[in-house]
């Protein structure tokens, strides 16, 4: 029997290269029968960790190996980077391939491809033969003939080769199928220069049935379509993974070469699994170890923490985690925790940690987490867990514009080759698949547009047909019917590496020896080739650096109070129990406040209507898909309201759901009712919460089935209760909090709220100074702040700076008067201007040249704005635009007219400036703009405005529609019809479908439900429409007023009738026009809203 190894495998971790997962080729490898597989990515080891594992899962031996594409002259690409296209330029040199035999070897070709990556821009690996020669000691090379190029003499190159790598380099070779002997050729050469054969068949996908989606990566790839491609398509299919009697028959003249397949893995039996990481060490105190300085850390900060004696159960808590960690060895992590924390709060830089961290006794003590042990029930293994074989993963939020700080501080005090952000891979989801399809097969523009644009988010992927029908086109269509499938293939595939949101990951000695690291596309950053699934496999531990927008708000409005009123606070300062906040949260008045300003949390608010801390906890908690699909949400709000009596099974059981009346909420929850009531033990149920996180993948919470189902019975439960439970805990396989992390979560909650009910103006100027961020943009905000009593004035250039401000004078006060909107003021001394910053397209140093040369009085004049700011027309026609002369008595066509009226300066127009010959023009009585054009402009320029709403200007058209603010008044279940710009549509995963939009009118918002047979009805209105009529039925529950559609129009073009273009001021939130994460449209700047 033929044995037989495919050493040479292109996955699609080779960008648009290869076009088959990791996991395919595994398992039809070993279907195949292959000994042993290596896949060989181009100037990568990115996709090794998943080939590790896939080889481990499937049974088959992995050989570790990378395909390096060399260049001719390195210096020649440093000096000229980019290609005629403007992409980085690809290498023109032959290519081997590379495989590590031992752990050191492994360092190396990791660090040689890091040196390639790192000369390169991103997405680049720029090598030569001097550098492999280089790093070359214990790696096993193959030459690829057919990548020499036609210029250089093959010979002379085999015969370099062949001297400088003494044995250590075979010759691969595969067959071409084109009616040309080329293994023939290749035999030849190998025999000339003695190197051993290597056969291979160079595989692209692991079937024969891939060659179409193959054919469309090439296309991408090369920015062409299937049509004009030509020679740059492979002209078979034979490139994909065959069976070892196959290759016998297509190597049968050179047996050897079969052969020499199996040597080369007994040469090279590294295994990943041998990778040992070393936590740094470095901030120890002379003397002490690592356990040593953490234990009197921890000690000091439980003094702080608490100066009446440290309560006994949080005593008992660090006795028995600084336990655990000794045990593991984790102190060397904790202590890079405390280290960056202590660094950040050094600089006054706000930080918090979360996530299962908050479980941690050691982590309150540190100052690491702000939640304090004795509010939550602690559950240190869902945490840190002796059995678990996987490092704990502590999370911190920082200021998310000021986290750039953080990162530069851990490159400076590790070195680069020490640290490096962990990658992300960002996958084709279901848009740009078929957008990327549609193209390569050469369908129009328009084609792909109106497919694309009928699908809902990447999860769509299954219903891309139905999507053309309703786009007017043929499903049928052959071209059509083929971008079909072929996008489905597609989605899911690697497009390329981009960083993680603050994975950081740190090493003892050189990072490289682990993984390549590689030039991040932002300034000063790098990154490691992996990603945080990738480390986590391997257990080596990462630092969450993670940037939130939150706490940026917060600090800024801190600065405000202490800047405009005088009050200095802290997060720690904040009164606690605050009865006016939980009251304004109680009421869903919680727009622009953390976590809790969604429409899903804004409805559960005015059920849950929360009035200590834990009820916040709760509420951040239970609108999440684990509790809504565990069918906890409902037993919970109907115990809460007192229409369900609260009863427990034991007592054991009412010590862990007594706070959330017998309903589990939380993860840790979850875990303690299988300590308590089934027997698990602590790290038994903590495999049971690895097992909830992935049950969706094809996890093993079966195989818990039967012992926590069991293990309830003989104690004496009842069956059907035993039952209830495990299928409440299933229900956290699709995203559960943990106790710990909402509590986190809880604190900034309040903060903001607070914020928010006792200092609207200055809670709304924090957040526009710190956009984006959140669910809502600048109009909705501004329009809260409004209803909220604040009286908001525009942009102008005598007044303010960059950013929002407290005009002098602001501040807490009486109510009295009126302001825009139609809505009476509450306060009308609490103000705040508008920063420059709103204006669309002013740069930040534009704006900060006008007010650094702004004088005391303010400017006077055009022309003397000009010469002190010396700001270009463009910008002043920005302004002008804007609306932003006021204060200078022109309005905003008056403001252009005077721009344009300027005499140019040198820098304008150098030759006619220079004759000084110019009339000044006569001065033109302008026509007033319509309140419609004035409006339309607004939104233009601002995307907001502070005039009258559009929908007051077209209210005479819509005699039917009722107010938004008229809804609270009218009877449940009676027909109605609503109309009003769209600020926001939802379609929740936990929700089946529904889609939940949010409209706008003068008055306030409605907000709208939409079955999935209306949905399915009127699809493209409710996708495209910017101003949606509505006809539907009242729905109320408690607070909570929704309008269930029936029938929908989209009335956009009456936007049209306001004299102007209008841009609509959609949320941040609206799915149907947020891009895919990840995209350059949508750069991730915080993680307040996911």
């Amino acid at each position: 029997m033929t044995s037989y190894a495919e050493l040479h495998i292109t996955s699609n971790f080779s960008f648009l290269h290869g076009a088959s997962h990791a996991d395919e080729l595994a398992i039809a490898a070993a279907a195949l029968g292959l000994q042993a597989i290596a896949l060989t990515d181009r100037n990568s080891l990115a996709g090794v960790v998943r080939g590790h594992l896939a080889a481990k899962q499937a049974g088959i031996r992995y050989v570790v190996g990378a395909r390096l594409d060399l260049v001719q002259d390195v210096a020649a690409y440093e000096a000229k980077p980019l290609g005629p296209d403007q992409r980085p330029r690809a290498p023109d040199g032959f290519s081997l391939l590379a495989y590590p035999s031992d752990r050191a070897a492994y360092s190396r070709l990791s660090r040689l491809i890091s040196r390639g990556r790192q000369r390169a821009p991103k997405g680049a690996c720029w090598l030569s033969i001097d550098d492999v020669l280089e790093y070359a000691e214990g790696l096993v090379f193959a030459l690829l003939p057919d990548t020499i190029p036609p210029q250089q003499d093959a010979d002379a190159l085999a015969h370099r080769l062949q001297g400088d790598l003494r044995g250590a380099l075979y010759l691969a070779t595969h067959p071409r199928f084109d009616g040309a002997d080329g293994l023939a050729r290749d035999a030849d050469l190998a025999r000339r220069h003695r190197l051993p054969l290597l056969a291979t068949n160079a595989p692209l996908m692991h079937t024969s049935a891939r060659k179409p989606l193959a054919d469309v990566l090439a296309c991408i790839r090369h920015r062409t379509t299937i049509d004009q491609a030509g020679f740059r398509l492979a002209a078979h299919a034979e490139r994909h993974l065959k069976a070892p009697a196959e290759m016998a028959r297509l190597f049968r003249e050179h047996p050897q070469a079969l052969a020499n397949t199996l040597e080369i893995p007994a040469r090279c039996p590294f295994s990943l699994d041998e990778l040992r990481y070393e936590y740094p060490a470095e901030i120890l105190v002379d003397g002490e170890t690592a356990q040593q300085s953490l234990t009197r850390l921890t000690r000091e900060g439980a003094a702080h923490r608490y100066p009446q004696g440290v309560p006994p159960a949080v005593e008992a808590a660090i006795v028995k985690e600084l336990g655990l960690i000794d045990e593991l060895n984790y102190a060397p992590y904790f202590l890079t925790v405390y280290d960056i924390v202590r660094f950040a709060r050094s600089q006054d830089i706000l930080c918090q940690g979360r996530g299962s961290a908050a479980n941690s006794a050691v982590c309150y003590c540190l100052g690491i987490t702000a939640v304090d042990p004795t509010r939550i029930d602690l559950l240190f293994e869902r945490f840190v867990s002796a059995a678990r074989d996987e490092p704990p993963d502590i999370d911190v939020d920082f200021e998310h514009e000021r986290r750039e700080e953080v990162i530069q501080y851990l490159y400076t005090r590790y070195g680069r080759h020490r640290a490096g952000l962990t990658a992300t891979v960002v996958t084709y989801r279901a848009r740009g698949a078929i957008r990327e399809v549609g193209k390569a097969l050469g369908l129009s523009a328009d084609t792909v547009g109106a497919i694309s644009g009928n699908l809902w988010g990447w999860y769509e992927a299954d219903v891309i047909a139905e999507r053309v029908a309703e786009a007017g086109l043929d499903p049928a269509d052959r071209r059509i019917a083929l971008a079909i499938t072929l996008a489905r293939e597609l989605i899911g595939f690697p497009r390329h590496l981009s960083q993680h949101t603050g994975g950081f990951v740190i090493a003892r000695d050189s990072l490289e020896d682990l993984v390549p690291i590689e030039n991040a596309a932002m300034a000063e950053r790098t990154v490691i080739e992996w990603d945080k699934d990738d480390i986590d496999a391997l257990g080596i531990l990462k630092v969450d650096v993670l940037g939130l927008g939150m706490l940026t708000c917060v600090r800024k409005a801190f600065d405000l109070l202490r800047q405009d009123y005088g009050r200095d606070l802290g997060l720690a300062d904040i009164p606690e129990g605050d009865w006016a906040t939980y009251e304004m949260l109680s009421r869903a008045d919680s727009l622009g406040t953390f976590q809790v300003e969604s429409r899903a949390q804004m409805s559960m608010l005015a059920r849950l209507k929360p009035r200590n801390f834990y009820d916040l906890v709760i509420e951040v908690a239970i609108v999440r898909p684990g509790p809504i699909q565990g069918d906890m949400v409902h037993p919970y709000l109907r115990r809460r309201e007192g229409k369900e009596a609260v009863s427990y099974p034991s007592e054991a059981l009412e010590k862990v759901l007594g706070k959330t009346l017998g309903v589990p909420l939380f993860q840790e929850q979850a875990m303690k009712i299988a300590i308590v009531a089934a027997g698990f033990t602590p790290d038994e149920a903590d495999r049971l919460r690895r097992a909830m996180a992935t049950f969706k993948k094809g996890g093993e919470i079966h195989k818990f089935h039967e012992k926590m189902v069991g293990g309830m019975v003989a104690r004496g439960y009842d069956a059907d209760f035993a039952e209830r439970c495990f299928k409440q805990i299933e229900g956290f396989g699709t995203y559960g909090f943990p106790e710990s992390h909402a509590a986190s979560f809880a604190l900034l909650v309040y903060v903001s709220s607070w914020l928010k009910c006792h200092y609207p103006e200055v809670f709304a100027a924090a957040l526009l100074n710190a956009q984006p961020l959140g669910f809502y943009a600048p109009a909705q905000i501004v329009r809260d702040a409004v209803e909220h009593g604040v009286r908001v004035l525009p942009p102008d250039v005598n007044a303010g700076g960059w950013d929002c401000t407290l005009p002098p004078g602001a501040g807490p006060g009486p109510a009295r008067g009126s302001i825009g909107w139609g809505v009476t003021a509450a306060r009308p001394e609490r103000s705040l201007r508008l920063g420059l910053r709103q204006i669309k397209g002013l740069k930040q140093a534009d704006a900060e040249a006008l007010v650094a040369a702004r004088p005391p009085g303010g400017y006077n004049s055009m022309a003397a704005l000009r010469a002190s700011a010396r700001l270009s027309p463009a910008v002043l026609e920005r302004l002008a635009e804007a609306d932003a002369f006021a204060s200078l008595r022109l309005n905003r066509r008056q403001a252009l007219w005077a721009v344009r009226a300027l005499p140019p300066t040198v820098e304008d127009l150098p030759l006619f400036a220079a004759t000084g010959e110019r009339r000044p023009d006569p001065a033109v009585a302008l026509p007033a703009a319509t309140m419609g054009e004035q409006v339309a402009e607004d939104y233009r320029r601002q995307r907001l405005t502070l005039r009258r709403h559009p929908l007051a200007l077209l209210r005479p058209r819509l005699p039917d529609a009722v107010p938004s603010n008229r809804l609270a008044h009218l009877p449940a279940g009676g027909p109605l019809t609503v109309a009003g710009l769209v600020l926001v549509r939802q379609r929740p995963g936990s929700a089946k479908g529904v889609i939940f939009a949010t409209l706008e009118d003068e008055t306030g918002i409605a907000n709208i439900i939409v079955w999935p047979k209306v949905f399915e009805a009127y699809r493209a209105i409710v996708m495209r429409a910017r101003l949606l009529w509505v006809r539907g039925r009242l729905q109320r529950e408690g607070l909570v007023i929704h309008v269930v559609a029936d029938h929908l129009e989209d009335r956009s073009h009456w936007l049209s009738d306001l004299d102007g273009p209008y841009e609509p001021a959609l949320a941040h939130a609206d799915e149907v026009i947020r891009p895919e994460p990840g995209s350059r449209r949508f750069p991730v700047k915080s993680r307040d809203f996911h």
